[in-house]
């Protein structure tokens, strides 16, 4: 089937899809999917840019759900940096075994403590060139703090946005930096980080990896690969997840 210099085809799987129809097709699921979840949010809890970084690196390979039940304990315990650079190990571990790599986060989180008093007096630095040089901290994670904490345009690319959008045909990419910046061109920068909140929240209630619900997805007549899951739309309705997931 013919294709666009991205990959992408036009939603009706037929045509080629030029590059503006691309940008206006991108656009219109941006709003679309604002009036599907207009409470679209971080699903991690937080009060300041150090808790959201250390929940941020804490949510590696575990779900959101799962650190917010740690992390008060873990605040409590270790509320700013200093304090968490001073922490005995195996009390950290103690705290956040249960989100899994425990032993690997408790090293990144001590380091990222010790990193952010030497070198920022103690506070997150509000750059994506300073955040990524910290323990524990990619461009992920980085762009987290950055949309959340400080109201910096970020787009974060974790597996659910990088399988959305590949299958809106907005990019062909696997690797998530390449994907940013494909996705960054398509979407005014200003909603960035709120596209995040939307293609996440998205890719947990209905846009599943394995069985999408795709018979009863408000974006059916937008997307490229409706059809990967069940397109009757009592069947969909059975797999779509409400949330909220934290």
């Amino acid at each position: 089937m013919a294709t666009n210099s991205t990959g992408s085809r036009s939603a009706d799987g037929r045509r080629p899809e030029s590059r503006l129809a691309l940008v206006r097709r991108a656009r219109r699921i941006n709003r679309e999917l604002a009036e599907v979840y207009p409470d679209a949010h971080c699903e991690l809890d937080f009060v300041d840019p150090f808790q959201l970084l250390v929940a941020t690196i804490l949510s590696a390979q575990t779900t959101d759900k799962r650190v917010n039940m740690v992390t008060p304990t873990l605040f409590a315990r270790f509320p700013t940096a200093a304090d968490l650079a001073a922490a005995d190990r195996e009390e950290v571990e103690k705290i956040i075994q249960s989100t899994g790599f425990f032993r690997a986060k408790t090293n990144s989180l001590l380091k990222l403590g010790q990193e952010l008093c030497d070198r920022f007096g103690g506070e997150v630095p509000h750059t994506l060139e300073e955040l990524v040089t910290l323990p524990g901290v990619g461009r992920k994670t980085a762009n987290v703090v950055l949309g959340n904490a400080f109201d910096v345009p970020g787009i974060t690319v974790d597996t659910h946005f990088g399988r959305l959008s590949r299958r809106f045909g907005w990019t062909t990419e696997t690797d998530p930096v390449k994907i940013e910046y494909e996705v960054g061109e398509l979407i005014p920068r200003k909603d960035w980080t709120i596209l995040s909140h939307r293609l996440i929240w998205h890719g947990r209630r209905i846009c599943h990896a394995r069985r999408p619900a795709c018979g009863a997805c408000p974006l059916a007549r937008l997307c490229p690969s409706y059809g990967e899951g069940p397109t009757d739309e009592e069947t969909a309705r059975k797999l779509v997840r409400p949330g909220p997931f934290s």
